[in-house]
């Protein structure tokens, strides 16, 4: 599959024009990631959005004196990484491949770019950010209740 039609296929690009899904795919390559490999290291530039499209992807924080602590899993259909939407941030995380993933990697100047270029894009791209946060959110959520309930 070519990466318009990987993009076209993504729960992030629902409801975008052909014409934006083009301008899109034109900042987009596919990366591949071996199971055990390191997607992006915590602490590093937050250069890149990475629409997973197969595989998973572990998020993971350091704790000093404890080690590296698995908090979440994404797979395919999620977004990873959310640092990118602003200039000069780092990874609050790190991501591993947890099994052999592919992903859409779309440069973070470039995006922010297409976003500021193109009012109406970066809306609708926004909106699409937006979504999978809340996505995210409702996910935690769960887990805490879960975590968090007491002895029924």
């Amino acid at each position: 599959m070519n990466v318009r039609d990987l993009l076209a296929s993504h729960p992030f690009s629902r409801g975008l024009s052909q014409a934006d899904l083009s301008e899109l795919a034109s900042h987009a390559r596919v990366g591949q990631f071996p199971e055990g490999s390191v997607v992006f290291r915590e602490g590093a530039a937050a250069d890149a959005l990475y629409l997973i499209s197969s595989g998973r992807v572990a998020l993971e924080q350091h704790v000093p004196g404890k080690g590296d602590f698995k908090l979440e899993n994404l797979a395919a259909g999620d977004m990873l990484g959310l640092s990118w939407l602003f200039p000069g941030s780092h990874w609050s995380l790190a991501a591993r491949a947890v099994e052999s993933t592919e992903a859409l990697v779309i440069d973070a100047v470039e995006m922010r770019a297409l976003m500021d270029g193109d009012p109406a894009l970066g809306l609708a791209l926004a909106k699409h950010v937006i979504a999978q946060l809340y996505q995210r959110l409702e996910r935690v959520r769960l887990q805490r209740l879960d975590v968090y309930r007491g002895p029924r």
